[in-house]
């Protein structure tokens, strides 16, 4: 196993492009990285540069991970480039693609089933809730595009990864994965966004086991607020994943998995934009009504794990909410991009030296460079 970095959430990455990010990734410690879509390696999808592209992640011992994109054709509009890659034609567009991965060697492919819009509270920030086109009818739309590509996928021997994003569920995933074929399936284990779907982490990490394929991993904090539960992405081991228990289950699955730091929030080179309060309504009558899935047993099991991260916010071993907000690693000025970059950095050390940490004390060899913070 490998421990990299998701490439939007790696520090001045499109101001330093692919090609650059390979370097400064070598040059953090970290192993790999994973590009949300072929576009964001090469918007063209040069196959030259592509190439290039790859041959230098091997001279480096680096590994390279990319996706399709947004799977849901209600969120289309939201995503010209995929359009775009097909000269008007989703589908082709999407097939194009895997067919340029495959010629580098890319095979596991992330896909999303949606866009969080963290401008808007509480679940209208989430295409789940959306009150023009129920969730099911979304996931029905899904599952008609992932079969017309399944012929390429098959062609290819390559695999359409649903991540466990902000919107759907693991049960849901696996009813796709069962709907359309483990054959060209599988799933990008988010270990912290299935926390605002109500779902216990390890819970998650074990059924979707069999068919993890990446990963993002990240961390969260979540306690108690007025109207459910607060969710603010933290460093690994600053928040409520349990990496001890995650990290054995994802190896005796795959040994030869990806770990793909994720960050809370864009560290590019533009100032973060203020959100609003963020909250998993999970008391809710609307909320819980189309998470039929969510058990008695799962929901006891997710609120034991709240109390006890909310003994460690007690005890002043975590910062609470307000606290870590005001600190905002996410920078409000552009003037003070040094600082922002200088954060962003301590941001990833910290993550990256909690997993490798618990990697070691679990047993879980992580394959390596040595690491250049300065």
């Amino acid at each position: 196993m490998k421990l990299g970095i998701d490439w939007q959430k790696l520090p001045e990455a499109t101001t330093r492009g692919p090609m650059a990010s390979l370097d400064h990734v070598q040059e953090m410690g970290l192993a790999g990285i994973f590009f949300p879509t072929v576009l964001d390696m090469s918007p063209t999808l040069d196959r030259g540069f592509l190439k290039e592209l790859r041959a230098k992640a091997d001279a480096m011992g680096l590994y390279l991970e990319a996706g399709l994109g947004k799977i849901n054709p209600y969120c289309s509009a939201e995503a010209p480039e995929l359009r775009a890659a097909g000269n008007g034609d989703i589908l082709a567009g999407l097939t194009r693609m895997i067919e340029i991965a495959a010629e580098i060697g890319l095979h596991e492919l992330w896909i999303s089933p949606g866009n969080f819009k963290g401008q808007f509270p509480g679940r209208l920030a989430n295409d789940r809730f959306r009150t023009d086109i129920d969730w099911a009818d979304q996931l029905a739309a899904m599952e008609k595009i992932m079969h017309r590509l399944a012929p390429a996928l098959r062609d290819h021997g390559s695999h359409m990864n649903m991540e466990t994003h902000d919107e759907i569920t693991s049960f849901e995933i696996l009813r796709l994965i069962e709907a359309v074929g483990e054959d060209v399936t599988g799933a990008v284990l988010d270990t912290a966004n299935g926390l605002q779907r109500g779902e216990h982490p390890v819970w998650a990490a074990r059924r979707l086991a069999p068919y993890i394929r990446q990963t993002h991993i990240k961390d969260a904090y979540v306690a108690r607020a007025p109207g459910g539960l607060d969710f603010q992405g933290r460093a690994c081991g600053e928040g409520i994943v349990d990496f001890a228990a995650i990290l054995p289950i994802l190896a005796e699955a795959n040994p030869a998995l990806n770990l793909s730091l994720e960050m809370a929030a864009s560290c590019d080179d533009k100032p973060r934009a203020a959100n609003p309060r963020q909250c998993i309504q999970i008391n809710d009558p609307v909320w819980r009504a189309v998470h039929p899935d969510l058990t008695a047993e799962e929901y006891e099991a997710y609120m034991e794990m709240v109390d006890a991260y909310e003994h460690r916010i007690a005890s002043g071993a975590i910062e609470d909410w307000e606290t870590y907000e005001r600190r905002n690693y996410g920078y409000p000025s552009y003037a003070e991009q040094s600082y922002r970059y200088a954060e962003a950095r301590v941001y990833i050390r910290k993550s990256a030296d909690h997993i490798k940490a618990v990697s070691a004390e679990v047993g879980v060899r992580l394959e390596q460079p040595q690491p250049d913070y300065a």
